[in-house]
């Protein structure tokens, strides 16, 4: 160039040095390249706009990887980058090495990076020489390190002694990576293998139970502690001779036997082999140390987690019983979960107990915490509780003995640890198979749901008193219910309702959809309902399932066999008959509104919306005409008939007054006095019919479009108002 001349374009400087220019934009994955880059990639020298496929299918995956993770160093440390990368061709043979360079600029804004670089060919080294790194690179450590940062994330994650053994076949080391892995652990005085990479099945057999005293590299680094480095076939058959033969036929170059230490013990040996040779420069040997070391500790971390998964694992079966014997006439299903913190054992458990009267009692509830304290007080509570129903005592006095029980053994460890206070909620059921009768009592548990035969679910509202271990002298009152054929009921603890963010409310409508949809057996039926929290399980699930709880989870399901119920397979035909059963007692005004609430679950796939409110209206006034009018409990019964679109729903309110209603003329102002106007009105038919003792307003509406069938009953108007 002659002073005064124009400088050359900047491409035809770099174009003159044989040198490339690249732009990578990972918010949308395209990656720009100039006509000398676009040569290099082995495609035609011309500029052109390429997807982040199309260039990695051009590299080799190890340098792909390595580019990624001295991007994400350049930019957390504000410098260049530097890689090495090797350019293959469709049949992914290595044609060129090259040298890139590059600025990277990451938008928080899109989460992106954008990479601008130079490419150059340069010459190959001999693999495994310092120069394979150093002089390529020109800054291999700083790839070290990105390397090193993932892989110990990586191993701090994994949870299982499995996992640790796939991050490690995973990891792609700076420059240089291990054709096959070898983890050995120790057994007495003999070598096992743990788990190994790029090898065929069977491989590992000649290295299995070694004596620690063979003239074997992993038995001579477990004895001593000390890594041995072998570069090269001679120097192995040299120093090994005896056991060269084992090793030989793999076809490997170079080996790397690392110690697993933690805490100063010597736990086992890592074995990394290379196709090609290694000279184990010190840079190598630190960062095959390192990952040693970061191995070690992952695998202890696993072990100790898997030592203590399965102790509890144990410990939960030991303390849940086996159900049985078989119930004529019902079937039995069951599922228990512990929590994912801590111990992985809970104070949640459920029991199935046979009375001296032939019946038998379904228990389930929740002892307060998760951990060792919690899981004994429920072993000693399901214990109690056993003793005092195998006595032969009602659920109430079985409920009462064991709040007693429970008062006494946490108040009277006060005087040490007042945090040592625990209580337990409990559901008491006992069955009788015979006529389908339970007698439920309950301190402060959920309240059961019954799946009607149709599919329909309500959640049955029972008297209760509570949690077991506050009061000593608390009472848990009785409730009676029927479960009618092919009814199914379902008890559980409030882990099933209450995981994933769900309130009693919401969490109860998950619930419901899963045992409305449901049609097969019960055993599916319970694995779907834990399913529906975390994901597929066993009857007692342990592990990464478990892991990812909130709390336990404990489920109990009781169907008496019918149609419907799914006891024995599939279900033929839904059976079209739902009813409903509930007492309101004077001193219970407030279970009006659970009666209005069980009515309007009785409804819930109705036709008219307007039919519902109505029914729910009326029945609001004959359960308030016998409170206010009366001195008697009130019984409703409500069913169901006919399929749907053509059904009728019948509503009966039954009490022990023989006073009848009669229908009054109430005036603008008055407060009462409408009761009978309103069934009138809005009902389709309705009566009042005498009982042996007291009487039954019942009254009836049809979801068939059109129909209109008033039919009202006698006016006994000469009796006084109820």
């Amino acid at each position: 160039m002659r002073t005064g001349e124009p400088l050359p374009a900047v491409g035809e400087v770099l174009a003159a040095l044989a040198t490339g220019l690249w732009h990578w934009n990972t918010a949308t994955g395209l990656v720009t390249v100039d006509a000398e880059a676009a040569r290099l990639l082995g495609l035609p020298p011309e500029q052109a706009t390429l997807s982040q496929a199309q260039v990695r299918s051009r590299l080799h995956p190890v340098d792909w990887n390595e580019i990624s993770g001295v991007i994400q160093l350049a930019v957390a440390e504000g410098t260049l980058g530097e890689a090495r990368v090797r350019i293959m061709d469709e049949r992914g043979r290595v044609i060129r090495v090259g040298r890139s360079r590059f600025h990277a600029v990451f938008d928080r804004a899109k989460r992106s990076y954008e990479v601008t670089g130079s490419l150059q060919e340069v010459t190959e080294p001999t693999p495994g020489t310092p120069a394979g790194r150093t002089a390529v690179t020109g800054d291999w450590r700083r790839s070290r390190e990105a390397f090193l940062l993932d892989a110990g994330r990586a191993l701090a994650e994994a949870r299982s002694t499995a996992e640790v053994l796939r991050v490690a076949a995973g990891l792609s080391m700076p420059g240089f990576s291990p054709d096959g892995l070898a983890v050995f652990g120790v057994t007495g005085d003999r070598l096992t293998i743990t788990g190994h990479h790029g090898h065929q099945p069977g491989d590992e057999s000649p290295f299995s139970h070694m004596a620690l005293d063979t003239d074997y590299p992993a038995a001579e680094v477990v004895r001593t502690g000390r890594a041995v480095y072998l570069s090269t076939p001679e120097q192995y058959k040299d120093r090994y001779p005896l056991t060269w033969p084992l090793a030989a036929h793999f076809n490997r170059q170079s080996w790397a036997f690392l110690p697993l230490t933690v805490a100063g013990r010597t736990m086992g040996a890592w074995m990394a082999a290379f196709t090609y040779p290694v000279a184990f420069t010190p840079d190598e040997r630190s960062v095959l140390t390192t990952v040693a070391r970061m191995l070690a500790q992952a695998l202890s971390r696993a072990e100790a987690a898997e030592s203590a998964r399965e102790l509890t694992d144990g410990l939960q079966r030991s303390m849940l019983p086996q159900l049985g014997p078989e119930i004529p006439g019902m079937s039995v299903a069951a599922r228990y979960v512990p929590t994912g913190g801590g111990l992985q054992v809970g104070g949640d458990w459920y029991d199935m107990i046979p009375l001296p009267n032939g019946r038998f009692a379904l228990v389930i509830g929740d002892v307060q915490g998760h951990d060792v304290r919690a899981a004994g007080l429920m072993g000693q509570l399901r214990i109690a509780l056993r003793a005092y129903a195998s006595e032969g005592h009602r659920p109430d006095a079985v409920l009462s003995r064991a709040s007693r029980f429970l008062h006494g053994m946490t108040f009277g460890s006060l005087d040490e640890d007042p945090s040592e206070l625990r209580f337990a909620t409990c559901l008491y059921v006992e069955v009788d198979p015979a006529t389908g009768l339970l007698d439920i009592a309950r301190a402060g548990h959920p309240d059961p749901a019954i799946r009607m035969t149709d599919g329909t679910v309500l959640s049955r509202p029972t008297a209760g008193g509570l949690p077991l271990g506050i009061d000593p002298d608390a009472d848990y009152p009785t409730t009676r219910i029927a479960l009618e054929p092919g009814e199914t009921m379902l008890i559980c603890t409030d882990g099933l309702i209450e995981t994933g963010g769900h309130d009693l409310e919401t969490g109860w409508k998950r619930i419901r959809t899963i045992l409305e949809d449901h049609d097969g057996d019960l055993e599916a039926l319970a694995d779907a309902l834990v399913q529906a929290v975390h994901g597929p399980s066993s009857h007692h699930t342990t592990g990464p399932l478990a892991d990812r709880r909130e709390d336990d989870i404990a489920v109990l399901l009781l169907c008496r066999e019918g149609e419907g119920c799914g006891c024995g397979g599939t279900v033929a035909v839904r059976p079209t008959i739902r009813r409903t059963m509930l007492t309101v007692a004077q001193d219970e005004p407030e279970r009006v509104a659970v009666a209005r609430q069980q009515l309007r679950e009785l409804l819930h796939d109705w036709a008219s919306e307007d039919q519902v409110d109505s029914a729910v209206l009326l029945l609001s006034e004959t359960l308030t005409n016998v409170l206010v009018h009366t001195d008697a409990d009130a019984l409703l019964l409500a069913e169901v008939r006919g399929t749907s679109g053509d059904r009728r729903i019948r509503v009966e309110v039954t009490d022990t007054s023989d006073a009848l209603p009669h229908k009054r003329r109430p005036g603008e102002l008055a407060s009462s006095g409408r009761g009978l106007i309103l069934i009138e009105l809005l009902a389709q038919a309705w009566g009042v019919d005498p009982r042996g003792e007291g009487k039954s307003i019942w009254f009836e509406l049809y979801e068939a479009e059109g129909t209109d069938n008033p039919a009202s009953a006698a006016d006994p108007a000469d009796s006084e108002p109820a």
